[in-house]
């Protein structure tokens, strides 16, 4: 059986974690419509849109 042959330091233990645990930004688009950022194949919270045709109905 495999035996580590020293301790692993606390620093290189947490170098190795700090990668796994890292979260990644949404990636945003432009509406087409009003040009507001919005998570992509989402309706747009702005003016309602969504692939060409307006979904919500929203006050002007």
């Amino acid at each position: 059986m495999a035996v580590p042959k020293r301790k692993t330091s606390k620093a290189r233990r947490d170098k190795r974690r700090s990668a796994v645990w890292k979260l990644s930004a949404p990636a945003l688009t432009r509406c087409s419509n009003c040009g507001e950022f919005k998570l992509a194949h989402r309706v747009c919270t702005n003016c309602g849109m969504y692939n060409g045709r307006e979904v919500i109905k929203t006050e002007a």
